[in-house]
């Protein structure tokens, strides 16, 4: 099996839907061995804010010293970002021998009647063979969706389970509440283990608290009281927590919480597992952190921007964000969303920021379409209607030559603004 094999044979499993459930996961990891009992990991669930906890957790073990892995979801632009090494993404080589290791045991389930593993399940196998294989001495491991049903719950207490934001998303899957949906994401908390928690709506925080409480966990409550951010620029964030001073280059205000959470859930690995590292390593771990996508200049000339916002809390970060920055240009928007988010809710945030919009169409089987979006957006030009991502990105540098001092802001989809990135760096290398 060769790479283009492997990623079609990944992709291919899309048709077997989105099903929450342990069993299948725990049957196909059980015939590859059990990897996920070799390994140690820090366990994200949460709305909001995952990846980049992740990023900082990871850049903070790899400063340290430690093999640290690290399991994200969805890709940006290509699928070997969803697990790396020591920052450094799968070869495709050896994403490829996985990949048929991996196959080769689906090829028997479904041979004995069982049920064909779902894309997710497929992805979290091949990651956890990939970091025993590799011998990490820890796994950062995202969860997918939720957290209680997760395929990614089906490891065993971690040395650390985290909370991020919870907010409203995916309401079809965890339920019309928060207090559901803070039911579903804190099924990663697990019995005699250790949580870390962002601070949460009242609803969701009893909800998490009690089961913690039940499960017997040691608590550890984030506190943004002591938090404050110093200065925000382009590629560059400022900021105060407990006292210490840090940095970083992802520049939304909204990453000092993110990185708050992170530096606590990285003291709690050294105070109750004993794990060494330094200040200074997180410190610097901090400050080297990189996660594409989250407020990234693309290109200065014209100005472009991707943003992972692609759900209420997300988009109020994003305007959070462009209050901190305050740059005095317009900002037209290319927006792209699904059909299952609250799109009104979204454009209620974000239109009083945009000068004008280019719709376009996510590359997802639950995008909605760029006319659908163009209908939905009220007392703000439309500055294109494009179906096609390519043709969207055209609108945007056609649009750039009659203008000056605009940021163009792509946002809305983390499928959309992974494809966006890739056309805008073709067309950088085209010049």
């Amino acid at each position: 099996m060769n790479y283009e094999e492997a990623i079609t044979f990944i992709h291919g499993t899309y048709k077997f839907g989105s099903k929450l459930g342990l069993d299948n996961i725990k049957i196909l990891l059980n015939r590859l061995g059990s990897p996920q009992d070799d390994l140690k990991f820090i366990h994200v669930a949460g709305t909001n804010g995952k990846g980049s906890t992740c990023a900082f957790i990871h850049s903070v073990l790899v400063e340290a010293g430690y093999k640290t892995g690290l399991y994200t979801s969805p890709f940006i632009e290509t699928f070997n970002e969803r697990m790396r090494i020591n920052h450094v993404l799968i070869e495709p080589a050896e994403l490829s021998l996985l990949t048929a290791e991996v196959k080769e045991k689906i090829d028997e389930m479904v041979a004995e009647g069982l049920n064909h593993p779902t894309e997710f399940e497929v992805v979290t196998a091949i990651a956890m063979l990939y970091f025993k294989n590799n011998r990490c001495d820890f796994v950062v491991l995202e969860v997918g969706l939720g957290g209680r049903l997760d395929a990614t719950n089906v490891i065993d207490t971690p040395l650390i389970s985290v909370i991020t934001p919870i907010d409203f998303d995916h309401t079809e899957y965890l339920g019309s509440t928060l207090g559901e949906i803070a039911g579903e994401k804190g099924g990663i908390i697990k019995q005699d283990g250790i949580t870390v928690m962002s601070p949460q709506a009242t609803e969701s925080q009893k909800v998490l608290n009690e089961i913690a409480r039940k499960r017997q966990n040691t608590s550890i409550q984030v506190s943004f009281d002591d938090l404050k951010v110093k200065t925000i620029t382009f590629g560059k964030l400022t900021f105060e927590y407990k006292g210490h001073a840090y940095e970083s280059q992802l520049f939304a205000s909204y990453q000092a919480e993110n990185a708050a959470v992170a530096i606590e859930t990285l003291y709690a690995l050294r105070e109750h597992h004993a794990i060494a590292f330094s200040d200074l390593d997180v410190t610097e771990g901090i400050r080297k952190a990189k996660w594409i996508g989250r407020l990234e200049v693309l290109s200065e000339n014209p100005i472009i921007i991707i943003d992972g916002a692609h759900n209420l809390h997300g988009v109020r970060g994003l305007a959070r964000s462009l209050d901190d920055l305050n740059t005095g240009s317009k900002i037209i928007g290319i927006m792209g969303t699904l059909k299952d988010k609250d799109v009104h809710g979204i454009l209620d945030v974000i239109l009083p920021y945009l000068s004008g919009v280019i719709t376009t169409r996510p590359n997802n089987p639950r995008a909605m379409s760029a006319e659908e979006l163009a209908k939905e957006i009220k007392n703000t030009p439309i500055l294109g209607v494009c179906e096609n991502i390519s043709d969207a990105v055209s609108a945007l540098y056609e649009d750039a030559k009659s203008r000056e001092k605009v940021i163009y802001l792509g946002f809305g989809s983390l499928y959309m603004i992974g494809d966006l990135r890739h056309q805008v760096n073709l067309r950088k290398s085209e010049l």
